[in-house]
């Protein structure tokens, strides 16, 4: 009787971890079709919303402050050259090399993290793109799973036009503001359409940090930041897509 018992409870565990395994296998392959559909939805979809904007209109609540979300799509065609040059120059002047991920960067920033308390960034804009959309802000190995996960799927099934396009139009670029439409309408008064060189270059200076920097006040190391864009600018020439 005994060694039925025994032989009874040795033979469960293979039952359990294959249906363990069965569950997972399952998950797993739900979570490759609905986010393959999500990223294709959203080829051709805006994004009418992202989580971060969410979790600021909710941090802004907890301070006793109304619920701000200034935004406005502006199609890829119309958004301004001086825009999309200023962007690229700013934060990916590989962008339409690469395939997502530029490692010189990548190697860069980390070996820089190693002797700094400030954690610098080594992401491209498809990266940016990837993880605005599609996940949670923060940072840690899980999300930094997705946000590569992510990356590839939009190289995969976007265009690069789709992917610089959805980077402008959802980004945060000051408190309360998101894409290029309504920062160019909030510090200049203007649409993204008919921004000069200098304020597009004004604008993407700002980009590491928007809620600390603003067009409105930019300090010496923001006017810097600015030039070295619009050096950049000339040297990057038309976008070739």
């Amino acid at each position: 009787m005994a060694r039925q018992k025994k032989t009874i409870r040795s033979g469960s565990r293979p039952t359990l971890l294959r249906r363990l395994t069965e569950i997972a296998t399952k998950i797993f392959i739900w979570f490759l079709l609905v986010s393959v559909l999500w990223v294709l939805v959203y080829r051709f979809v805006n994004p009418p919303i992202t989580l971060l904007m969410i979790q600021r209109n909710m941090e802004r609540n907890s301070e006793g402050k109304k619920s701000r979300m200034d935004k406005k799509w502006v199609d890829f065609e119309d958004i301004s050259d001086n825009m999309k040059r200023a962007a690229v120059s700013a934060e990916d002047q590989l962008f339409l090399k690469h395939l997502g991920f530029d490692l010189k960067a990548i190697e860069k920033a980390f070996a820089e993290n190693k002797n700094s308390k400030k954690v610098k960034g080594g992401s491209t804009i498809s990266q940016q793109t990837a993880k605005n959309v599609f996940l949670w802000p923060g940072r840690s190995w899980l999300r930094k799973g997705f946000e590569a996960y992510f990356t590839l799927l939009i190289e995969l099934l976007w265009s690069k036009e789709r992917i610089l396009e959805v980077y402008l139009n959802v980004i945060e670029m000051g408190d309360g503001i998101y894409g290029a439409e309504a920062a160019a309408q909030s510090y200049f008064g203007k649409s993204c359409t008919k921004l000069s060189r200098s304020q597009a270059a004004l604008i993407a200076a700002c980009f590491p940090n928007p809620r600390r920097w603003t067009p409105r006040r930019p300090t010496q190391y923001i006017k810097h930041r600015q030039y070295l864009i619009m050096r950049n600018m000339r040297r990057l020439g038309p976008l070739d897509f």
